[in-house]
């Protein structure tokens, strides 16, 4: 019986600090790209964040740096918060930064054209903001078959050396 609680208060305490996790207010310390930043949170902790939903070119493709300057204007050194969605496949948070609670960068990414929407399962307003970018050649829409930075990264991985 003993176990069993001791189970239950184990299992109950990782919950409490999963959820404690969900939502972070900070100040954005550092910009890496386009789609993700740092955030000291008011915890003392830093996070590496990606802006869920969206996906900025890469530094080393055209508009990538732009993506990032932009990125930075919007949030650096800026009160935020951010809403945790998830974790990526190398640790990163996914997350909604709101800048001042309302105002989210990954919209003004887009009807910039700086970013993509999602790969898979694209939010349908971010797409709207995607399209009427794309139709008006705001950004990286300039190009007419610019390469996504999913695509981009996979022919990068793939042109690397194997080891044997």
């Amino acid at each position: 019986m003993r176990t069993i609680n001791i189970t239950l208060l184990l299992l109950c305490m990782s919950l409490v600090s999963a959820v404690a996790y969900d939502t972070v207010t900070g100040k954005v310390t550092s910009v890496i790209d386009g789609n993700t930043l740092e955030v000291l949170g008011d915890d003392n902790q830093t996070y590496k964040v990606m802006l869920a939903g969206i996906d900025c070119p890469e530094l080393t493709q055209v508009f990538g740096n732009h993506a990032k300057l932009y990125l930075q204007k919007l949030t650096l050194n800026k009160k935020v918060t951010v809403n945790i969605t998830g974790k990526d496949r190398w640790g990163n948070y996914l997350a909604v930064v709101l800048v001042k609670g309302t105002d989210d960068p990954r919209i003004d990414l887009l009807k910039e054209g700086l970013a993509w929407t999602s790969e898979k399962n694209p939010d349908p307003d971010f797409e709207a903001h995607r399209v009427r970018a794309q139709e008006k050649g705001k950004g990286l829409w300039k190009d007419n078959n610019p390469t996504p930075p999913w695509t981009y990264r996979r022919e990068q991985s793939m042109m690397e050396a194997k080891s044997s």
